[in-house]
């Protein structure tokens, strides 16, 4: 059964952008009721004007499941509203972090059992940022994962830049380097997430499948961090992806 009462208080802190203390998440919640958390949080969204338009992948590297004691990735939905390429930290953030990720554009209906090849002609690759940032205190990196399952895996914004086809050599091992101002702050590549992005799109599509869930045509998915996360602060951000492209984040006050 979900907990009303703490989803009423969730959807309260992404309205109002106030952080909740952690302790009121209850520790005897299961990932699989998480999961349910998560979906009524993005229903609730609706009443502030908002659609489900795609997915995050989060804790898609070794190191980063480590961080919440996770043995596999959590997925988090996101909304048309948290699609943005302009952050003003004081008005939109709580505690957000930065991320550098390419991004699936979904061009035709995908399920559980599509197979990688479907998986790229199904789709296209753009550059992208995704912003992580929680309705909790202090919640980096001192969460329980089904916490952050709940919390849509602490999804805040996403960046995305310009879409085109690919193919699987084109993401297999690619190096990304994230910018602040014109200086490369981190780089990593595309063998860590899962080993190579599509992984981690067919663990998804697995996922959605035993909640009943698909891949729609206009949806994307920010597929896994190729570097741990920053802290996000005021100034210009560029992601550069290897034979993929640049985007760009304004960070305002």
């Amino acid at each position: 059964m979900i907990k009303e009462v703490f989803l009423n208080k969730l959807s309260d802190s992404y309205i109002h952008v106030k952080a909740l203390k952690k302790d009121v998440f209850s520790s005897h919640i299961s990932l699989e009721e998480a999961y349910r958390i998560q979906h009524a949080f993005t229903a609730a969204k609706r009443a502030n004007d908002e659609c489900l338009k795609g997915y995050k992948i989060s804790m898609t590297s070794p190191e980063t499941q480590a961080l919440f004691n996770a043995k596999e990735p959590l997925y988090g939905q996101l909304t048309d509203k948290q699609i943005t390429n302009k952050i003003s930290l004081s008005k939109q953030m709580l505690s957000p972090l930065i991320e550098l990720e390419l991004v699936f554009i979904v061009k035709e209906p995908l399920t559980a059992a599509s197979t990688e090849e479907e998986i790229i002609n199904k789709t296209q690759i753009a550059p992208g940022l995704e912003i992580p940032d929680s309705r909790f205190e202090d919640w980096f990196p001192k969460m329980p994962k089904e916490q952050v399952c709940a919390d849509g895996a602490v999804g805040g914004k996403v960046t995305i830049g310009e879409a085109k086809d690919y193919t699987y050599t084109d993401i297999d091992n690619i190096n990304g380097k994230l910018l602040f101002n014109g200086q490369t702050i981190d780089e990593g590549t595309s063998s860590v997430v899962m080993g190579h992005p599509l992984k981690a799109i067919m663990w998804l599509l697995e996922k959605l499948g035993q909640h009943n869930l698909t891949l729609e045509p206009g949806m994307f998915v920010s597929s896994g961090t190729f570097i741990l996360p920053k802290t996000l602060e005021i100034g210009m951000y560029t992601g550069q992806f290897e034979g993929i492209g640049s985007v760009t984040l304004s960070v305002t006050e």
